[in-house]
């Protein structure tokens, strides 16, 4: 093979070794701008694999939530996150779920305090209410509404973590802090030096 067959195996093996060594450190230790724009993208995918992964293996539509307000104390505190299972299994009294209704935007976080199953079609109904709150949920359902369906309820709440979701508070309260952060990591990148 030669002097120079072996140099240029040895270029390209550094090569291969760099090239993974970048691949595994997300761009993140290379300063030049378009490594940390890489390394945020693989990154930026990686979470939405993940998520959508946990999709796949909770059945749930968002299987982590952010308790918002304060209507699950002492339970639940707001900031607090909420992993999310979705089964076929009937849906009980004491439960804790999640749901959306018609015309809002945000699930709500509450317990199930009334299942009701019609004998004719087997469909099932519940009624909520936050531990916290003096009355039922019927008042925040849509007009009309007297009970949930199975289709409202976005999953089951099997575990969480305390206080962890206030970074999503806090940035979706004070969007200036979310702009902010955004504007340094811009300002990082264009001004690295290569």
């Amino acid at each position: 093979m030669g002097w120079f067959g072996e140099t240029m195996d040895s270029v390209k093996s550094i090569q291969i070794r760099q090239a993974l060594s970048q691949a595994l450190t997300l761009g993140l230790y290379n300063p030049e701008p378009m490594c940390l724009i890489y390394g945020a993208g693989l990154i930026v995918t990686s979470a939405l694999i993940i998520w959508k992964g946990l999709i796949c293996m909770t059945g749930s539509e968002s299987p982590v939530v952010v308790v918002l307000s304060e209507s699950m104390e002492p339970g639940f505190a707001r900031g607090d996150i909420l992993f999310l299972h979705m089964s076929e299994d009937p849906i009980r009294a004491g439960e804790i779920v999640v749901f959306n209704v018609d015309g809002r935007d945000i699930p709500i976080v509450h317990r199930v305090i009334k299942v009701h199953e019609r004998k004719d079609t087997g469909e099932v109904y519940v009624l909520t209410k936050g531990d916290n709150n003096e009355e039922d949920d019927r008042a925040l359902y849509a007009r009309g509404q007297h009970w949930l369906q199975r289709r409202h309820i976005m999953g089951r709440a099997v575990g969480f973590l305390p206080y962890v979701g206030w970074v999503t508070i806090i940035m979706t309260e004070r969007p200036i802090i979310k702009y902010v952060l955004i504007g340094a990591l811009g300002l990082l990148v264009i001004t690295s030096k290569d």
